[in-house]
């Protein structure tokens, strides 16, 4: 059952539904963090088409800053920048940022807690043919694992475009993840959205689908499926994977019992290891991982990767059925 709450949108399941890759809401929500303060520059290592960074780039040209193909660069000026007061947003590629400068942000970002956002454009296997060399399945592990991290993953563009105006108002380091194919807009501008606070977009009884990025919208369809077939699905919208909502997760799972985790990424360090450390502590219960399983990926569109590997509404209501059969 939809929860009346979460302001869902009103062509959820319909076939005309609006598809914006999550990438806009990025280019939006940095115009409207700059709007609101001065401090607010963004850096770009020459993708500022791609990244939707031209947005700003066109509203406030004067804190613009294009550093060519130097992504270990742009994080250390950024970190320079954040100690006199600024607010840096980079963004590149996921696989060049946080990938190729992963030691740069780790030292001078991390590790001196200066408050730099990093956007990862392009993440995920939807990235389609530019193959597994483009695919960064890899960056949410390499974020959640640094101290002072902040981990965010919208569910799509306007959830991105607020997620990137409150990463401006949290002081400290904050990873924004970002697709490149257009994807279903799920929420409206009346959705909730608050760093650190899942969302129970759909209530259930038999098992909780934990899902983040767009990859929510199959896990929404498979539980409304699931419902035709009289199982009832928790669906709970986790934006932020680091901190964890600890208290809603936990709570799901102790009312569900059965707990599937799916993401575009590799579970292994991912939203999928996250949610089964947390569970570990709090409220055992048995899980089923939908994501990418240590193995890179491939070229192909973003729809036919997205069946191969497993991603879809289909996959996903198999792994809530055998996470309900495997309850005590």
């Amino acid at each position: 059952m939809l929860n009346p709450k979460a302001h869902l949108s009103n062509k959820l399941f319909s076939s005309d539904i609006e598809k914006t890759p999550t990438r806009n809401g990025y280019g939006e929500g940095l115009v409207e963090a700059g709007k609101k303060d001065s401090n607010v520059v963004v850096l770009c290592a020459d993708l500022t088409e791609s990244t939707r960074s031209e947005y700003f780039q066109k509203a406030f040209p004067d804190r613009f800053i294009e550093v060519g193909v130097a992504e270990q660069n742009m994080a250390s000026l950024a970190a320079g920048m954040a100690l006199t007061g600024k607010i840096p947003f980079i963004s590149s590629y996921a696989v060049f940022s946080p990938g190729r400068n992963n030691e740069q942000i780790r030292t001078t970002i991390a590790i001196n807690d200066v408050n730099v956002k990093i956007g990862g454009a392009h993440a995920g296997l939807s990235v389609g043919p530019d193959g597994a060399t483009h695919q960064a399945l890899e960056d949410i592990a390499l974020m959640r694992v640094l101290p002072n991290m902040r981990v965010i993953v919208p569910c799509d563009a306007l959830e991105a475009k607020k997620a990137t105006m409150a990463a401006a108002e949290i002081q400290g380091p904050v990873y924004l993840r970002f697709a490149r194919e257009a994807t279903p807009v799920i929420t409206t501008e009346a959705s909730p959205f608050t760093f650190g606070k899942a969302e129970v977009f759909m209530e259930g009884k038999d098992a909780t689908i934990v899902a983040a990025g767009p990859v929510l919208y199959e896990a929404l369809v498979a539980a409304r499926m699931l419902e035709k077939e009289g199982i009832s699905v928790e669906v709970l919208n986790c934006h932020t994977i680091k901190p964890l909502d600890a208290e809603t997760i936990a709570g799901s799972a102790k009312k569900t019992g059965a707990v599937v985790t799916v993401e575009e990424h590799q579970v292994a360090g991912g939203l999928g290891g996250a949610v089964a450390e947390l569970l570990s502590q709090l409220h055992p219960a048995p899980m089923e991982f939908i994501g990418v399983h240590d193995r890179f990926g491939e070229s192909g569109t973003p729809a036919e990767l997205w069946e191969a590997f497993g991603l879809q509404h289909l996959h996903i209501m198999e792994a809530a059925k055998k996470a309900i059969q495997r309850k005590t």
